[in-house]
């Protein structure tokens, strides 16, 4: 039976992100098998709730936000892949908007899944290249020349990304904007908190926009 491009997408997509868990998965079993060494449930289930009372939720809500952000395509191969916040999601924006291809449409789908691949086998090479010359490059990493840049690689990404949608819609993004500086600068140590504040953000855009367009001060 033909499909159409979505339904292929998410054929496929399916069967690849299965085999990306099956492979996940394979690894620590393959270790404890190989090695004889197998987690007991007393030590393995702590750790494992801990974790995934913490991810799972995040997770599951960059997908509800992401998706519509990277279509479908780029989606599997970016949750696969993994670091959409500072690397994927910010690369298939910023193609679709250099191509000017509408957001949430089959071209724009296709650019967003280039461009996610692309930041993909970059990463890859440039871990490759890292892994390779970590020893010598140690010493100049760690210095403290660079460490505010480290520090601040993600505001700086986001920062640089993200005027370029507030001046495209100010009247937008002005609610949650003040809300979120307000946010972080009364709760200290918030910035563990950005994965669930990004959705909190959405909602308060949509909200923001459907009231302003009611008054007529949007179109």
């Amino acid at each position: 039976m033909e499909r159409n491009y979505q339904d292929q997408l998410h054929y496929e997509g399916r069967i690849w992100m299965l085999g990306a868990l099956g492979l996940f998965i394979s690894a620590p079993l393959l270790i404890s098998a190989i090695t004889g060494v197998w987690p007991s449930l007393s030590h393995f289930l702590p750790g494992f709730f801990a974790t995934a009372i913490i991810f799972w939720p995040v997770t599951t809500i960059e997908v509800f936000t992401f998706t519509p952000m990277l279509g479908t395509g780029s989606s599997y191969l970016a949750f696969v892949t993994g670091n959409l916040t500072s690397l994927k999601v910010p690369a298939a924006l910023n193609a679709q908007d250099a191509l000017g291809i509408e957001k949430g449409t089959e071209e724009g789908d296709v650019i967003s899944t280039i461009a996610v691949a692309s930041s993909s086998i970059i990463t890859t090479v440039i871990i490759l290249v890292g892994a390779l010359l970590i020893i010598p490059l140690t010493p100049v990493l760690e210095s403290e020349a660079l460490k505010p840049a480290f520090d601040n690689i993600i505001p700086a990404l986001f920062g640089a990304l993200g005027i370029v949608y507030i001046m495209k819609r100010v009247m937008v993004a002005i609610v949650p904007l003040i809300f979120m500086v307000i946010f972080f600068l009364l709760v200290p140590g918030s910035g563990g908190y950005v994965g669930i504040m990004v959705p909190v953000g959405v909602g308060l855009s949509l909200v923001s926009a459907r009231i302003l367009y009611k008054k007529g001060m949007i179109k």
